[in-house]
């Protein structure tokens, strides 16, 4: 049966339907040599004429006859399968997409994304999912539809698009002795810090600075958002190291001040999901939504 793919299944059934291969092959499209060619192959593998001489006029055999229901039912179920997919209809669509991002990528874009998702796809919903462990795994497995956030090297086949530029800044209380002054990394080092690591970490990119300067800080604070640290910073001489979006969400409800970062270099944040959803219909829907949002609103 090796040489039964599904094209000589359907020269097959056009044969068992026209008992012709004139007719078959007006049927298909294609010419009557090369559907003769096909008719040879077939009773090659079937070990069975298929089509028989009977006077002007080719008849089925026992086994063709046995085998016409069933060919056809193949035929019809692989041309479903292989059908082009419907439109996608959003007004109606009620699928769930989760989505991992830290709490500061998700601020940055909940407020015109859940607009956008309410007009377009009001049925839908949108689960985002905390920073966890960062690898590849919860894509490939089909836990997230989207991981978004400074991204890693996630592996080859993962796809990667950029959203928009951030930097961080330091955020601390109002009357703050790093308020006054430049914010050399001698003085940042100087105060006791707050450290936002959903994993636990004390060790974050701006020890990495501070040590090739000779320099370190002391952690007294570990926490898992950016807005538990802000409100740490508040109500205390903390330093905490934050998105610039954050801080610029709620600077005035905290009531913090924001310090220049000693080393002002931009974080890509992107979006990263799996190339098997790549033409899925509604992820290409929800990555444009992404995309959308943040070009239009926090790219620039």
């Amino acid at each position: 049966m090796k040489a039964l793919n599904l094209n000589t299944l359907v020269v097959l059934d056009a044969l068992l339907e026209e008992c012709s291969v004139t007719g078959a092959a007006e049927k298909l499209g294609l010419s009557a040599p090369s559907v003769s060619r096909s008719l040879s192959r077939i009773r090659l593998e079937l070990g069975d004429p298929v089509l028989v001489r009977a006077g002007r006029r080719l008849v089925p055999t026992p086994h063709a006859l046995a085998l016409r229901d069933r060919v056809r039912r193949l035929v019809e179920e692989a041309s479903v399968l292989l059908r082009p997919q419907d439109p996608l209809e959003m007004s109606s669509m009620t699928r769930t997409f989760v989505v991992r991002a830290s709490d500061a990528s998700a601020s940055a874009v909940i407020g015109p994304l859940v607009k956008r998702l309410g007009e377009s796809a009001p049925h839908a919903v949108l689960r985002f999912a905390a920073e966890g462990a960062e690898d590849v795994d919860a894509l490939r497995e089909g836990e997230i539809d989207l991981d978004i956030g400074v991204i890693g090297h996630l592996g080859p086949e993962v796809r990667v698009e950029w959203l928009f530029d951030d930097r961080f800044v330091i955020a601390v209380r109002k009357g703050h002795p790093l308020v006054t002054g430049e914010a050399t990394l001698e003085r940042v080092a100087a105060y006791p810090h707050v450290n936002v690591s959903r994993r636990g970490r004390t060790h974050g990119p701006l020890d990495d600075l501070l040590q090739r300067d000779g320099l370190s800080r002391q952690v007294r604070l570990v926490v898992a958002s950016f807005y538990v640290a802000l409100e740490a910073a508040s109500a205390s001489d903390l330093v905490a190291v934050v998105p610039s979006r954050v801080l610029g969400s709620a600077i005035g409800r905290f009531g913090l001040a924001e310090v220049d970062y000693p080393i002002s270099a931009p974080v890509a944040i992107s979006q990263a999901w799996h190339p098997r959803m790549d033409a899925d219909p509604a992820h290409r829907w929800l990555r444009r939504q992404f995309r959308d949002v943040c070009h239009r609103e926090l790219a620039g």
